[in-house]
């Protein structure tokens, strides 16, 4: 348990990114929403850790620490449970994927591998972090793992869809990153207009698909 700060407390797991670690640090988050404890103000789970903030003034730290090892204590979880996967559109048209051929040259495989064996997965969303809506879904299948680039780029487009090693993911919006873009999808996954604002969370099953550039046309306008 680590004391970051007055109001902060992150309980730590093995410090090694793995489904079934990612799915204690998720059930003890839940756990910890679900109790309702006085001054606790946000839950963040991730890869393998939780952050618990709360306000000092209302909560009793000592007791809380106590709450959280208690719960971090409990059986672990399935590491992946019964849920539909989401399934999510991608363009992998050289436009929308200017490093899909640098990621194919880089493993020794053409392009059309690349595009299937990305597609050809189901993904757990380990955590949500750097903007809004933004999961970091793994795991990629090794024979297109792929590092950052050593220079990220100032603007990536919304909807685009990256490769950092181990690690996919799908920019929300529009920002600076360096991850391989090898696709885009026309699904936004945060959106604050709708009712729930976030299409991932924490412990989903992603599956992507392939679609052409008339399709991500079609479903782009709709959205």
């Amino acid at each position: 348990m680590i004391h970051a700060g007055d109001s902060t407390l992150i309980a730590e797991f093995e410090e090694r990114i793995d489904p079934s670690i990612n799915a204690r640090a998720i059930a003890l988050a839940d756990a910890i929403h679900a109790a309702g404890l006085a001054g606790v103000r946000d839950v963040v789970p991730t890869y393998r850790s939780v952050a618990v903030y709360f306000d000092p003034l209302r909560s009793d730290g000592d007791a809380l620490v106590a709450r959280i090892r208690r719960e971090a204590a409990r059986p672990s979880p399935p590491s992946i449970d019964n849920r539909e996967p989401i399934r999510v559109p991608v363009c992998y048209d050289e436009d929308f994927g200017p490093d899909l051929a640098m990621v194919a040259a880089f493993k020794g495989l053409d392009r059309a591998n690349v595009v299937r064996l990305h597609a050809g997965r189901r993904y757990r969303v380990f955590m949500l972090g750097f903007v809004p809506g933004f999961a970091y879904m793994g795991i990629v299948d090794e024979r297109i793992a792929a590092p950052r680039r050593s220079t990220p780029r100032v603007r990536v487009p919304a909807g685009s869809v990256g490769i950092a090693g181990s690690q996919t993911g799908i920019y929300p919006a529009e920002t600076p990153g360096g991850w391989q873009l090898v696709g885009r999808t026309p699904i936004r996954p945060f959106d604050p207009s709708r009712p729930d604002p976030f299409l991932l969370r924490a412990g989903d099953a992603v599956e992507f698909y392939a679609i052409d550039r008339d399709e991500y046309d079609r479903l782009n306008a709709a959205h």
